[in-house]
């Protein structure tokens, strides 16, 4: 085993600064036989839950952090010296532009690390206040609020403060101000406890005595020494290979919006890679040789590095959360408080854990019990509600089992609260199969009456959180959006983000730009280009017949193509997720940071995958034209006619009516949504649909499994009679007699393995 750990490392999620995944480093600590890994990205925890499961499929520990600017303290001065960032500083910006990557070069940074699920959550709300305190898009931290997140923290371990050479100790230390650097020691011990500070050193061994030379890391450790402080050794890692050092100088150039030249790479050579421990050992001897410590220094170094990351290293289980499911408290909505032995005090987790089965076990799961009863009586005639009821037993048994009435609870307050706001609202995907669902209104399809299985939806046998979308009016959407935040808070409700990642277009653009190519040739090669993966680049130019035509795979444009596909999958900018949000308890802001979207909605900075993984409720609300183009078309009936009708209402718009389907028939079904397509038209003119389970069949048809599977001319030939419907056996064909033979749903596979 290498007893090494590196303490300060950047993905592809320190957005434009990083060159590698989070599981390539963590590939690369496993072939270095490392036990222990640091990600530490700049301003965000965007990869932390992609970075912590990578290490728990490599069998390493995770120690996460994040990388933060910090607005100058005064005592050293504004912005950085001249020596320090290796530019001549300039009174103003290039081309009467903007300065691009302020954070980065203009102000100090250090690097926070939590060691506990406590730390974990001191990390979380400093990242969350650091960037809904500033500007967006450049979030600067103050040495109050480090403090003040990590005054609460009762152990050591909770977390620990990395003040490197990029911090203003390491400015202090380039401008060889030893006293200076002995003050902003002195401030830090000040407003924090003084053993949860450490000083971090690194060189790249570059030449002269600035930042990355042996000398500046050696004349800082001396000054850690000199106050009392210990000194830890990193590597200030960007990159996993050194091959990939290229990479981050066509990033530092696309973040800075400049060509490549050595005035804009931060980099002085390529030893900024994740070393193994051989390599950092002889890289602590020097250090400690030039700062004129004994020969036993470079060891104790080495330790104390090896000590800091057994502090700070974390169970992605049992610190951040890995595998548990966090729901709304069960009162957060006034409909939930409906009598007294129905309210449960906040923060309370009955009825989100593991039941015994027995729906009413819980006071969540007597609540959701009572709302399904009381739907019986509303929704079905009298003769159905035995086989209704037994139903509903079986549901709410498993529902109880799994934890998930307050799931169920929330979702139906979110689908009632936006009926209240007169908006459309419609359920879709397998939600619909169940009757749970239907009876507390959150889907507006019987799956009784249709034959859907609750299996599809919802199994003890599946350990993935239910998903359920909702169809709203996406003239509304923001309305519902800002509905829902004010009902449950920013506390307990956020928008999910997703990141935008290097496709082959972008990458082309972005590293064209870098290598100071002409505008007009970049725009052609990008455009010459389908939309693909930017690591099939070169792939494409061999097999695709219109690029080799194109005279691209020169051997003048190989190094623009190669470093094209370096920058596959790395992400350019964060977003909001179109339809994502979360609902979550008290302890939202523990489990991810939060920022501001661009229409200022609190947006988590873990994705839809990354929150499904930490347990959180994501609810799917997707904007639907066409749901706004109904509402509008009601409203203009009711405003020009006077007359109201309720679409919903089968008794007012049956589902039987016969100039409905003539319509459908005839193909003239542009504007109608799901069937407006030129190809579903050609299916709709063939099909003929005559009911409405018909236009379930279609619409089932069409999809990229059974077009590809060749379904649809076995169907279509049996169902005009010019053939005879085929069964693989006679026992199917009960299952299989209305769509003609043929498999077209999820719930007739069910059924064939249950027969």
């Amino acid at each position: 085993m290498d007893p090494f750990v590196h303490l300060h490392v950047a993905s592809g999620y320190s957005l434009k600064y990083g060159a590698s995944h989070p599981h390539r480093l963590v590939e690369r600590a496993v072939e270095s036989e490392m036990d222990t890994l640091a990600l530490t990205d700049r301003d965000g925890l965007y990869g932390a839950v992609r970075f912590a499961k990578a290490c728990l499929s490599g069998g390493i520990r995770p120690v996460l952090g994040v990388d933060l600017a910090l607005e100058p303290s005064g005592l050293i001065g504004s912005g950085r010296s001249p020596s320090q960032t290796g530019r001549r500083s300039r009174s103003s910006p290039a081309r009467g532009g903007s300065y691009q990557d302020p954070s980065s070069h203009a102000l100090p940074r250090i690097t926070v690390l939590a060691g506990s699920k406590a730390g974990w959550a001191a990390l979380c709300r400093l990242v969350s206040a650091t960037h809904l305190r500033g500007e967006r898009g450049a979030p600067v931290a103050t040495r109050e609020l480090v403090a003040a997140h990590l005054a609460e923290l009762q152990a050591d371990h909770d977390a620990v403060v990395m003040l490197g050479p990029a911090s203003e100790l390491g400015e202090a230390t380039t401008l060889r101000r030893d006293d200076l650097a002995r003050e902003v020691l002195r401030s830090w011990r000040e407003i924090t406890d003084p053993l949860r500070v450490v000083v971090e050193v690194f060189s790249h061994r570059a030449g002269g005595h600035g930042l990355g030379s042996s000398s500046h890391a050696a004349r800082m450790a001396g000054l850690a020494a000199s106050a009392g402080f210990g000194a830890v050794l990193t590597n200030a890692v960007r990159y996993a290979d050194r091959s990939d050092a290229p990479t981050v100088d066509i990033l530092d150039s696309v973040r800075r919006l400049v060509p490549l030249d050595l005035r804009h790479v931060d980099r002085a050579n390529a030893e900024g890679f994740l070393k193994s421990g051989k390599e950092m050992a002889d890289i602590a001897d020097e250090i400690c040789r030039f700062a004129g410590f004994d020969v036993r220094e470079a060891d104790r170094m080495l330790a104390r590095t090896r000590a800091v990351a057994d502090r700070c290293a974390i169970d992605p289980r049992a610190d951040l959360g890995l595998g548990e499911v966090h729901f709304p408290e069960f009162n957060i909505s006034p409909e939930f408080n409906t009598s007294p032995e129905f309210n449960l005090s906040r923060g309370s987790d009955v009825g989100l854990r593991v039941g015994s089965g027995d729906p009413s076990a819980t006071p969540g799961g007597a609540l959701l019990q009572a709302r399904c009863e009381a739907g019986i009586g509303r929704l079905y005639p009298p003769d159905q509600h035995m086989a209704v009821s037994s139903r509903l037993r079986d549901e709410l048994t498993v529902i109880e089992q799994l934890g998930y009435s307050t799931y169920f609870l929330t979702v139906a307050d979110v689908v009632d609260l936006i009926r209240e706001m007169s908006v459309r609202v419609a359920a879709r995907g397998s939600g619909a199969g169940s009757v749970v669902n239907y009876l507390l209104g959150i889907s507006g399809v019987d799956p009784i009456r249709y034959g859907l299985l609750m299996e599809r939806f919802l199994s003890p046998l599946r350990q993935a959180l239910p998903d359920i979308d909702v169809d709203v009016e996406s003239a509304r959407r923001t309305e519902v959006y800002e509905a829902i935040l004010e009902r449950y808070s920013g506390t307990r409700c956020a928008c999910v983000s997703m990141m935008d990642t290097y496709r082959v277009r972008h990458a082309i653009r972005d590293v064209g730009a870098a290598l100071g190519m002409p505008p007009g040739e970049i725009d052609s090669i990008a455009k010459a280009f389908p939309h693909i993966r930017a690591r099939d680049a070169r792939n494409a130019l061999r097999e695709l017949p219109e690029l080799r035509a194109t005279g691209l795979g020169e051997e003048r444009l190989d190094r623009l193509f190669g470093l094209v596909e370096k920058l596959d999958g790395l992400p350019r900018h964060i977003a909001v997720h179109p339809c994502g949000v979360l609902l979550s308890d008290a302890t939202l802001l523990d489990r991810t940071p939060v920022e501001a979207s661009y229409l200022g909605f609190p947006m988590s900075q873990f994705d839809k995958d990354d929150v499904e993984d930490l347990g959180l409720l994501k609810l799917d609300v997707l904007g639907i034209r066409m749901q706004s183009a109904m509402s509008y078309a009601v409203n203009e009936i009711k405003r020009v006619d006077g007359v109201e009708i309720d679409i919903d209402d089968e008794a007012q718009v049956p589902r039987d009516d016969p100039a409905t389907y003539a319509l459908i028939q005839s193909t003239k079904t542009l504007g109608c949504f799901q069937i407006e397509s030129p190809g579903q038209r050609e299916l709709v003119g063939k099909f003929a649909p005559e009911t409405f389970e018909d236009i379930i069949i279609d619409i089932s048809l069409f999809r990229p499994g059974p077009v590809k599977s060749d379904m649809v001319v076995p169907f279509l030939r049996a169902r005009q009679g010019w053939s005879q419907p085929e069964y693989l056996h006679p026992d199917l064909k009960e299952s299989l007699a209305s769509t003609c033979g043929v498999v077209v749903f999820h719930e007739q596979v069910i059924e064939i393995i249950a027969t």
